[in-house]
């Protein structure tokens, strides 16, 4: 195929990338990625997480040939698992959302420029296993991309809820007319206990109360299901924290509940091209287990969206009950990964055959993003 040097891309690796620069400012506006790629959220998890995870960055940029022009970043690191080494997409537990930071139309342009696509399958490598999964569409097909085999669907879904103007005709048409004459009574019932407020955190102060009152909640809640809670691991409180002070009044939104003046319940969220994805939340299950507190600050994170003009609630990754009660709708997750060796490729076929292997593996490398210990 014939092609111009405006359709001939430059591919390098760029582990020094800044994310904070205006050149990725710029096209991360103009591109189709997600809230998170955004700059603040990226630079924090490159400075933050990936040292603490031993996760190496691995960053390629592709630019135009005639111009220079940043046209594409793919945010990756390199990270040991085991005996292994993978290849991921900038994660680390974090992301609910991965895409190439591009828009759909140059990434259709860069499939044609087969020599710049040779380029960059050959800069990733080495690697066992090369992993990109909770992709939302095919749009990019990073399989053409990497020459990797098929996408196949995740085993969990994201869900979200279209949200509409006044509130409540929203409630009505979202909440079963059961559920919203249960949450009334509930309100009441709180109302009844002391002064309840609900506001946006406006300030740090506000901010770094807020996480360490989630960080309380979480932990026993957590505990209690057999599984940890990122927030009681350093690195990953100063990462949260990091994102909702830099990000506060535009990318990040922390809403508060309190009762006389005390924290009962947060959540923590991005906000992006008229949608608000909720990334965490913590409730005082203890102190209001019959009140429902988590489903009433859901209920008023919805009412303030709604009169910001705030169009998708997005409740993210995971097939919690309350989010179909709330209204959400599931949408498919997808995964492309591929084998760079031997050990890799049995690796891989162990992931894909047995389930208790695949649940094994799955703990094994949550376990090694502990940071290594002399």
């Amino acid at each position: 195929m014939n092609k111009n040097n405006n359709d001939t891309f430059d591919v390098c690796i760029d582990d020094t990338f800044d994310f904070l620069s205006q050149e990725y400012a710029e096209l991360f506006d103009g591109s189709d990625a997600t809230a998170f790629q955004h700059p603040v959220w990226l630079d924090t998890l490159y400075r933050k997480l990936a040292p603490a995870a031993a996760a190496k960055p691995l960053v390629v940029a592709i630019r135009r040939r005639a111009t220079g022009r940043l046209a594409m970043v793919l945010p990756m690191v390199r990270v040991p698992r085991g005996p292994m080494q993978t290849v991921e997409f900038a994660d680390l537990r974090v992301s609910d959302y991965l895409a190439p930071v591009c828009t759909a139309e140059v990434f259709s342009e860069l499939l044609q420029d087969q020599e710049a696509c040779l380029t960059l399958r050959r800069l990733v490598k080495p690697f066992d296993l090369l992993r990109m999964s909770k992709l939302r569409d095919g749009r990019m097909p990073l399989e053409n991309l990497l020459a990797a085999p098929r996408r196949i669907i995740m085993e969990m879904n994201a869900y979200a809820t279209v949200l509409v103007a006044p509130f409540e005709q929203w409630r009505a048409s979202a909440l079963s007319r059961s559920y919203q004459k249960e949450l009334a009574k509930k309100l009441r019932q709180l109302q009844k206990k002391g002064a309840l407020s609900f506001s946006c955190c406006d300030d740090s102060a506000s901010i770094m109360a807020a996480m360490e009152m989630m960080k309380n909640f979480r932990g026993p809640r957590f505990r209690a299901h057999g599984d940890g809670d990122l927030l009681q691991r350093p690195e990953y409180f100063d990462f949260y924290s990091s994102v909702a002070l830099h990000g506060l009044g535009a990318f990040v939104r922390l809403y508060t509940m309190k009762m006389d003046g005390d924290l009962i319940a947060a959540v923590l969220a991005l906000c992006h091209r008229g949608s608000f994805l909720i990334i965490m939340s913590a409730f005082d299950i203890a102190g209001y287990k019959s009140q429902s507190i988590g489903a009433l600050m859901f209920e008023q994170v919805a009412r303030d969206c709604i009169e910001r003009g705030d169009q998708i609630l997005d409740f993210t990754i995971g097939d919690e009950p309350y989010k179909k009660m709330f209204g959400g709708q599931p949408s498919p997750l997808w995964s492309v990964t591929q084998a760079g060796s031997v050990a890799g490729s049995l690796a891989l076929f162990a992931l894909r055959q047995a389930p208790w292997i695949k649940s094994a593996a799955k703990r094994m490398a949550e376990f090694k993003l502990l940071p290594a210990r002399t």
